[in-house]
């Protein structure tokens, strides 16, 4: 079933209870669902767009761009196929707002229904948790292998974990990218010892987008008709 809107930000409408927030933005039928942790990590108040307006969020848009997640990246990146949201939309303000200036861990909760109801909805093949705190999120809640995985993200950086529907993909948090030494190979590939971060996640997604990625059967053959009916 594909979602039916020509919205891209915010498709989904969602509104919650807090003076400024960053709405999930892409397609709401996307393969690929980028998701971050939240504004005052990872930006995008200032264009109400995720992952913009750091050096963070510009570095991994521009890693999207290059293993050809996204079209262009910039204040209103151009989309296809990705969407790209946070566990938390919220500014940490008021009383969402911890004493380490992250979410309270009751915030988190209440914004949880609004995550959850994107990721259900959009149903991507593959998640990419950017960071540790949605990397552990997504293990613990969308696979069955949050108790066998150590959350070490320089390891877990562009590794497939299959989990309960979704395939995921973790993502080191940008800001904390290494630049690394290796001449990039021919066939866009590196030294993965020697590679830097970014081109770790590019060479990641290109051997991905190389595979059948996308968990679907198709039912057509119980239905009248010789259309495919492909459902995950």
């Amino acid at each position: 079933m594909k979602n039916v809107t020509d919205r891209v930000s915010n498709p989904f409408g969602l509104s919650p209870e807090c003076d400024r927030f960053v709405p999930g933005y892409g397609d709401a039928n996307a393969d690929f669902h980028v998701i971050g942790d939240h504004p005052g990590v990872h930006g995008g108040l200032e264009h109400g767009v995720p992952f913009t307006g750091t050096a963070g969020g510009e570095r991994l848009l521009n890693a999207l761009v290059r293993a050809g997640l996204l079209a262009e990246a910039g204040d209103a990146p151009a989309v296809d196929s990705t969407y790209l949201s946070y566990l938390h939309m919220c500014e940490a303000t008021g009383d969402r707002r911890g004493g380490d200036g992250a979410p309270t861990p009751s915030s988190y909760g209440d914004m949880e229904r609004f995550f959850d109801a994107e990721v259900r909805a959009i149903a991507a093949h593959v998640l990419l948790p950017v960071g540790e705190r949605a990397t552990r999120h997504v293990l613990e809640q969308y696979t069955t292998q949050a108790h066998k995985t150590a959350i070490e993200m320089d390891e877990l950086h562009g590794r497939e974990i299959r989990g309960s529907g979704w395939l995921v993909l973790p993502i080191k948090d940008p800001g904390a990218w290494t630049d690394g030494d290796a001449e990039p190979e021919p066939n866009g590939g590196a030294d993965a010892d020697r590679a830097g971060d970014a081109d770790r996640l590019v060479e990641a997604l290109d051997t991905l987008q190389a595979t059948d990625y996308r968990r679907e059967s198709d039912l057509g053959r119980f239905i009248a008709g010789s259309e495919p009916y492909m459902v995950r």
